[in-house]
């Protein structure tokens, strides 16, 4: 079977929230959540960092969920505050979950994204054998990522080195409190948005997921964009 992509309508705590769900060639290895940016920002699941992610865990054999948050593109709703997207994810993380067949389960997000999919991972994903966390450009200055000092779930934080609402010593403190379970990864010349660097995004999603998947065939070689 090779990659397809569906659309969803995701039944939300506010109304209809829409979805994507990508898959990958061959039988998945389990499945993934990314979560976008800031909904009042101009964020949304079509965020160029976002898709890059999306697209990693794909070519690792993850069929991959990414939806909007309540208010953005066709979702219902209006922005919240937070704990509303809380409950969005929350929502679609259910959803992610039935599709994973057994097999890994993913957690991640961009920015406020991060946040929301990080907080998401260290207080469910327990009971949901979570196999890891992204956290790209989390905006440690605006929100406090305390939640994750408990969690044993491995995690990955990847940032820009010009990133100003993820600075490098603020996320290195944050990976230093989390421990060896805590990967760290400074993309050279990028911002927050990571435009300058969404190739090394990419692989830098792909190479640390891989390992943490259960052994099975090698995911097929991505192919090149016509």
């Amino acid at each position: 079977m090779g990659r397809r992509t569906e659309s969803l309508s995701l039944a939300g705590p506010a109304g209809a929230l829409e979805a994507r769900l990508d898959w990958p060639e061959g039988a998945p290895r389990g499945a993934a959540l990314v979560c976008h940016p800031h909904p009042q920002h101009g964020g949304s699941m079509h965020t160029k960092a976002v898709h890059r992610v999306a697209r990693a865990l794909v070519k690792a054999g993850l069929v991959t969920l990414r939806f909007n948050f309540r208010g953005v593109g066709r979702s219902a709703g209006s922005w919240s505050g937070g704990d509303g997207e809380y409950e969005d994810a929350a929502l679609a993380l259910e959803e992610a979950s039935r599709r994973r067949g057994g097999g890994a389960l993913v957690l991640g997000g961009f920015s406020f994204g991060a946040r929301i999919a990080l907080q998401l991972g260290a207080e469910q994903g327990g009971a949901l054998d979570g196999t890891a966390l992204l956290g790209v450009a989390p905006a440690l200055l605006h929100s406090d990522f305390g939640f994750l000092t408990g969690t044993a779930t491995p995690v990955l934080l990847v940032a820009g080195d010009a990133d100003p609402y993820c600075p490098v010593p603020a996320l290195a403190a944050l990976q230093q409190q989390l421990g060896q379970h805590a990967r760290m990864i400074i993309l050279p010349g990028a911002g927050h948005l990571l435009l300058e660097r969404l190739d090394e995004l990419e692989e830098t999603v792909l190479q640390f997921v891989l390992p943490h998947l259960a052994p099975g065939d090698t995911p097929p070689a991505p192919r090149t964009p016509a």
